[in-house]
């Protein structure tokens, strides 16, 4: 490496803290090369990872505000923003510019951030999303969606998919088209509790609920679909639950229904254990939280953010191999989770005799090396 000590920029996406999470084993990994990581993130995600490595270097560094409906077409409501999606992408790559000239940045990598790149300095752009779904009755226009998205990651060194680059594998078509970029390479799932995954046997206090909700994903949804499953547990006072609202900003802990314990965040041991103990797991089908399960070994009931058309996809994906159910938003109820829950076999896709990601890690040090 040209640095005894690279500088390496890691900026994920502030749309929920899926992101966020799933940057921890890369951070980890770059530590372990004994590179210098700064992280460059805003929202949760800058709360959720400065929470996480409190030693690190952190810079502001505001994402593309995107707005999202609480009733609607999504995909229509995304569409009339992209004018002002492009103004976004522009100000931060300007943004991500000239932080690297100010802080000496060797390398940048992006968590599907488009304008977290710069021809000067080697640029990595994570996605599990090579090809881009679009709603029902609208495929045609996929191929293009596609190409547009393409365009945003070609302009870097590498595009690492957060997947197995074979079957079985996590994100399906999504990170699987059938013509793949070069510089696109399969980095195995990236889960913050694969540390976690041998561990069989978990002691179950008498605190733990039989249920688990774990909420994520963007506002206003995230708080709609909260509102749902407190007035699910308010029709059914005998059932117990534990409820992850995904708010690493906040550390409360709160009883707002007698048989609801509601905490705002966790430390990632206590999520585990809560998670591998849980005899029913309700959950959105977010790429970053399907990786977690992945790790864990563990099944849910899918519960799609509305007009979200990836997570939608993901969860009719899944759903045929017998580890997940699928239940729409609108009309879900606590009596469907817990009977479908009943026929669920546990999720067994984690393989973790093949760490993909130091490969990439090794090219990454000879191309730093090399210019």
């Amino acid at each position: 490496m040209k640095k005894n000590f690279p500088r390496i920029l890691v900026c994920p996406l502030d749309w929920g803290i899926g992101h966020a999470t799933r940057c921890v084993p890369v951070i980890r990994k770059l530590q372990e090369k004994n590179a210098e990581v700064i992280i460059g993130a805003d929202g949760r995600s800058f709360d959720f990872l400065k929470n996480y490595f409190p030693g690190l270097e952190f810079i502001r560094m505001p994402g593309v505000a995107v707005s999202y409906p609480s009733s609607g077409n999504m995909a229509l409501k995304i569409a009339l923003q992209i004018p002002k999606i492009l103004s976004g992408i522009r100000k931060e790559n300007r943004l991500v510019k000239k932080i690297i000239k100010e802080h000496n940045i060797d390398v940048v990598i992006s968590d599907n951030r488009f304008g977290i790149w710069s021809n000067d300095i080697y640029s990595i752009y994570i996605t599990h999303q090579v090809r881009i779904k679009a709603p029902k009755g609208w495929g045609f226009v996929e191929p293009l969606l596609s190409r547009i998205h393409s365009q945003f990651w070609k302009n870097c060194g590498e595009c690492w998919i957060p997947d197995y680059p074979d079957d079985p594998n996590l994100s399906g078509d999504l990170g699987h088209p059938r013509k793949i970029s070069p510089n696109c390479h399969y980095i195995g799932p990236l889960s913050r509790f694969s540390s976690f995954s041998g561990e069989k046997n978990i002691n179950n206090s008498s605190d733990d609920a039989g249920i688990l909700i774990l909420l994520s994903g963007p506002e206003p949804q995230r708080s709609i679909f909260e509102h749902i499953i407190l007035d699910e547990f308010r029709k059914h006072p005998e059932k117990k639950a534990i409820l992850l609202r995904g708010l690493p900003g906040l550390s409360d802990k709160t009883n707002p229904l007698p048989n609801v314990t509601m905490f705002s965040h966790l430390p990632d041991a206590e999520i585990a254990r809560l998670i591998q103990s849980a005899k029913v797991i309700v959950c959105r089908p977010g790429y970053s939280t399907l990786m977690d399960l992945a790790s864990l070994g563990k099944s849910a009931i899918l519960v799609p953010t509305p007009g979200q058309t990836e997570q939608e996809y993901l969860a009719e994906y899944h759903a045929s191999g017998g580890a997940f159910a699928c239940l729409v938003q609108k009309v879900f109820s606590l009596e469907a989770a817990l009977r479908l829950s009943s026929d669920l076999a546990p999720f067994t896709l984690f393989r973790s005799e093949q760490n993909y990601m130091d490969e990439r890690i090794k090219r990454l040090s000879e191309a730093i090396s090399y210019r």
